[in-house]
């Protein structure tokens, strides 16, 4: 089986009854309020080891059932499918477990913090039977969705000559918009969450924070980049080049046959500067990012075209080589949308009609493996 294919489901021809692992900030802001939102889904349970916090979340949502732990939650018959949003190491194996257990899941990026732990959550859902989607939400965002599409034609047309690079740009910022949904915090601190015995073997283990870091940030990114450019696991690193920190730098990628480069650092913004920029010999594909916690706010896209005028045409326009250019501004559908709801409604969706996923965890594999290769080769420059 490649990372993409997927085994076929039965559909559930039914609302999903849902329960959600974590009662945290980007639970209260983000996902319970857009599970609940959907028809098509029930949020039938909430599980939260801070029991004072998870009574007073489990109230504002009107969730039935209240456990202090995913386990519980896992055996639960009533329960359908399990969302997870916890630390990155943690949430790999609370999906593992639930996968395990024959639960469908819904978990937050990354899939894993190394190629092993990916294989045992992949292991444990061919195990269980169930389902993994791995919660990347620029693939649901209409704007990546429009600008997917161009690329996509215009590779498979050649109209606009070859693909000569693509440049993928983040630098951060201000990811949370003002965001003014309530949350609820507790005095009671969270139990400590392991992340040293699921780090790569070949990983000194002083360099596991910069390493988690760099993974959890631009993760996003190379996936965005297989998404744009269809890539299942037809990508490898070809050069690294980042700062002492880690962090900072250029990482230069085949994909798909095409030249990527990313581009990572961190500044203080009152935005978020993070762009894409898809080049082909006459025209290119332009996407910017924004704030993540923007509600129903999508990429811009902007298309860049240098062409001959079609037969006919109005001689309007042209410069001294005959060519016309022209950049538009393209108005994706649904406009006003949140990629955040947008990736929500995609699960419940798939669930109910077997439908495959558009990031299952077959195919996010791929940006694990990406990730421990630039960091491996980073190290290993060091020395």
């Amino acid at each position: 089986m490649t990372n993409t294919e997927q085994p076929v489901f039965r559909p559930l021809n039914r609302p999903v009854r849902l329960g959600y692992v974590g009662a945290g900030n980007l639970a209260q802001r983000v996902h319970l309020p857009n599970f609940a939102s959907l028809p098509g889904c029930e949020l039938v349970a909430l599980a939260e080891v801070r029991r004072s916090l998870g009574e007073e979340v489990q109230r504002r949502f009107g969730i039935a059932k209240l456990y202090a732990g995913h386990r519980a939650m896992a055996a639960d018959p009533e329960v359908d499918a399990i969302a997870v949003s916890a630390p990155f190491a943690l949430q790999g194996e609370i999906a593992r477990e639930c996968l395990l257990a024959g639960k469908h899941v819904f978990m937050e990026k990354p899939m894993a913090i190394s190629l092993a732990q990916a294989g045992r959550i992949l292991a444990a859902a061919r195990e269980g039977g169930a389902r993994l989607m791995v919660a990347y939400m620029k693939r649901y965002d209409a704007g990546n969705e429009l600008a997917h599409g161009v690329i996509q034609e215009w590779r498979r047309t050649g109209e606009h000559g070859r693909l000569l690079y693509v440049r993928a740009h983040g630098f951060c910022g201000d990811w949370l918009a003002g965001i003014d949904a309530p949350v609820a915090r507790s005095e009671e601190p969270p139990p400590a969450a392991p992340r040293e015995e699921h780090l790569p073997a070949w990983l000194p283990r002083e360099y596991g924070g910069r390493y988690v870091g760099f993974l959890q940030q631009y993760t996003h990114n190379i996936n965005l980049l297989r998404f744009l450019l269809d890539a299942d696991d037809d990508a490898r690193v070809a050069h690294v080049d980042l700062d002492p920190d880690g962090r900072t730098g250029v990482v230069i990628l085949q994909v798909a046959g095409a030249r990527c480069v990313l581009e990572t650092g961190q500044l203080r913004y009152h935005r978020w500067d993070e762009h894409t920029q898809a080049y082909f010999e006459r025209g290119w594909v332009h996407t910017w990012a924004p704030p993540l916690l923007l509600r129903n706010a999508v990429a811009e896209v902007e298309i860049y075209r240098s062409d001959l005028p079609e037969a006919g045409g109005a001689p309007g326009g042209l410069d001294e080589h005959g060519v016309q250019h022209t950049i538009t501004r393209a108005l994706p559908e649904p406009r006003w949308s949140w990629a955040y709801k947008r990736e929500a409604e995609h699960f419940v969706e798939s669930l109910r009609t077997g439908a495959p996923f558009c990031s299952s965890g077959e195919d996010t594999r791929t940006d694990v493996r990406l990730m421990e290769e630039i960091y491996r080769d980073w190290l290993n420059a060091q020395t």
